[in-house]
């Protein structure tokens, strides 16, 4: 299995909308993986409920996966809470 690629431009999808705030919550870039990672466990707490997945190349994952590589031991940059 090859390590994951942290550095490696992300984008972050989010199909559903946020009824409360009546906007699409929709599509981000990011620079790197990590960042997209980060936005996805931290800075929106709720995005479980919407179902995001990120895209990495040809590569896709779902929610339990990118919560899997923020809470790797290889995430490169501070979390906001320790891994569990």
């Amino acid at each position: 299995m090859s390590k994951f690629d942290y550095s490696a431009p992300a984008e972050l999808y989010m199909p559903k909308r946020n009824v409360r705030q009546h906007k699409p919550i929709g599509y981000r870039r990011f620079a790197t993986a990590a960042e997209a990672i980060r936005f996805a466990v931290e800075d929106f707490p709720t995005a479980r409920t919407f179902g995001p997945w990120m895209q990495i190349g040809d590569e896709r994952f779902d929610w339990e996966e990118i919560h899997r590589l923020y809470e790797g031991s290889d995430y490169p940059l501070r979390r906001l809470t320790p891994p569990t």
